[in-house]
């Protein structure tokens, strides 16, 4: 059965908005989310886990704001050249 484009828009609404209604479903999602960036952070700074715990989370918890610094001026030097251009 084919949908028109309106159909498989619909569609995918329900389906988000289904999704989305369960309670606890966005919190579960982005606590799952910051826990595995958090571990990828965590094995970056410190890949064979000779760190204390508490010190390899300070670590990673450094390293994932250095990296958000670093988009966010990446960011702003885009923007800055975008205005340039027009």
């Amino acid at each position: 059965m084919d949908l028109t484009p309106a159909e498989r828009r619909l569609r995918a609404q329900l389906a988000a908005n289904t999704r989305w209604s369960k309670p606890g479903s966005r919190t579960r999602h982005a606590r799952k989310v910051r826990e595995a960036r958090l571990r990828y952070y965590e094995d970056l700074v410190d890949p064979d886990h000779t760190l204390a715990p508490a010190e390899r989370q300070r670590c990673a918890r450094a390293a994932l704001r250095a990296d958000m610094q670093r988009l966010a001026l990446r960011s702003a030097k885009a923007r800055r050249r975008t205005r340039k251009v027009q």
